[in-house]
């Protein structure tokens, strides 16, 4: 190979870089910083401010309504079963095979407390849904009205009105965010 050639295939690779680093670390970034400038609540993490303007939580984080010895509040719809106790940096699934003997004793204690549907009965695999199905929302009806003493058709239609349906039309599954849900009925009781 010629020197002329050598020079010229370097000169490429260098214009080249030079091209793709304006491109990816400059322009790339840029666009990034205006998008999340354009979305706020959604750039800084979909965070949930009470009305004093404390965090109380995230839309995109699941997270514990339990009292100090980790009991669930009955007043509050709870959460999918968390392998992470809703640690977001721990975040991550049990590992625990479908024929592992701790993964059916989970199960059978969960169920245990009346819980039926199926994510009411295993944990997520990242641990932090903030999500549960409209079928797991409406078997804790009863024991969410009763708490609070409201009529049962109160609380199961302000959870159907907390449905989401599928992302699109078509994916995913219809859901209903706990922490928006629990906000609503505190919300409801003012």
């Amino acid at each position: 190979m010629s020197l002329r050639t050598t020079i010229r295939t370097h000169a490429t690779a260098v214009r080249a870089m030079l091209v793709l680093t304006v491109i990816l670390g400059l322009a790339y970034p840029a666009l990034m910083l205006l998008v999340g400038l354009a979305m706020p609540s959604q750039a800084s993490g979909s965070l949930v401010r009470d009305d004093d303007g404390t965090v109380v939580g995230s839309t995109l984080i699941g997270q514990s309504f339990a009292d100090d010895a980790g009991e669930p509040l009955p007043q509050y719809f709870q959460s999918r079963p968390s392998a992470s106790n809703y640690d977001a940096l721990a975040s991550g699934g049990s590992n625990l095979g479908p024929e592992n003997p701790e993964l059916a004793d989970a199960i059978r204690e969960r169920q245990a407390t009346g819980a039926t549907a199926p994510d009411a009965l295993t944990a997520s695999g990242s641990g932090l849904d903030p999500d549960i199905s409209p079928q797991n929302a409406l078997t804790q009806v009863p024991t969410v009205a009763a708490a609070r003493g409201l009529d049962e058709s109160v609380v199961r239609d302000l959870v159907r009105s907390m449905i989401r349906p599928r992302d699109l039309g078509f994916l995913g599954e219809e859901r209903v965010n706990v922490l928006e849900l629990n906000r609503a009925l505190d919300a409801s009781a003012r």
